[in-house]
């Protein structure tokens, strides 16, 4: 669904480019965590993807058509939600008839499933909204627009602790085998149970290409105690309850669930090598 061929992107006036002969192929039918650290290129990229920026070298093609182009039939299956937003201070209803000729797959049963697990109204004016309603419903239109390609850019920020878990619920929903949804998020937390596939970007390009399969095929995160730091592990942080690890995993040894902040700092200080 998406190829980017060694592509590189240079701010004006910045002598460093933010991406350097950087490639990468992503699928449809998985949810993928982009992370990395400030500057590392995760928005930049979700803006070439979209074609809101175009490489100075290389290639960014989505459905077989360069994103550059921004032909109609690609931007009516895509849909960027971007971490500074605005919505007119209009009704939902009249700000969806707006939407409607640009989305041919829009679903009104979506939307309201989507609202009604956000615990908003129906109806409602969204210039009367707080950030966290806001950031809500606009995630809401976003999912019900139907589209193959969905561009999420700190999804989580400004929601509270039970918005976190209805934001999670209502993207699990919305899944579907022909749809590829990229999260580029800090809040690591707020979406490891959700995603599929773990991006980790760095200055120098990408660290990590892996899928969550992979990692818990390969990996255990669990809670060790000082005495059973064995070599097997691969990076602790002290806890109350001892230490959390990031350990190889052994043969016949369960499964665990990812956590992804051990697995960015592990990865990141290159310690997965």
């Amino acid at each position: 669904m998406i190829n980017i061929s060694n592509i590189s992107y240079r701010y004006p006036g910045q002598k460093r480019p933010v991406l350097s002969q950087f490639s990468l192929s992503l699928k449809e039918g998985s949810i993928y965590g982009l992370l990395g650290k400030n500057g590392t290129g995760k928005s930049t990229l979700l803006h070439l993807i979209a074609g809101l920026l175009r490489p100075q070298e290389g290639t960014v093609s989505i459905f077989g058509h360069s994103a550059g182009q921004r032909l109609p039939e690609v931007l009516s299956d895509m849909f960027l939600v971007s971490e500074d937003f605005e919505l007119p201070a209009i009704a939902l209803d009249e700000y969806v008839q707006l939407l409607l000729p640009f989305y041919p797959r829009f679903s009104r049963e979506v939307l309201d499933s989507c609202l009604e697990a956000f615990e908003l109204p129906q109806h409602m004016n969204l210039g009367q909204l707080s950030m966290g309603q806001k950031k809500k419903a606009y995630m809401s239109v976003a999912l019900a627009a139907g589209t193959k390609l969905l561009l999420m850019d700190e999804p989580t920020n400004g929601l509270d602790i039970p918005s976190k878990s209805q934001f999670r619920k209502v993207v699990a929903q919305c899944m579907a085998d022909d749809r590829l949804i990229i999260v580029s998020t800090h809040q690591v937390h707020d979406v490891e149970q959700l995603l599929d596939h773990i991006l980790i970007l760095s200055e120098d390009g990408m660290l990590m290409n892996a899928s969550m399969a992979d990692i818990t095929d390969k990996y255990v995160f669990e809670v060790r105690q000082p005495g059973n730091l064995d070599d097997t592990v691969i990076y602790a942080e002290p806890s109350l309850q001892g230490n959390i690890v990031m350990a190889r995993r052994e043969a016949g040894e369960a499964e665990t669930l990812v956590n992804l902040e051990l697995l960015f700092n592990a990865v990141t200080k290159g310690l997965t090598k």
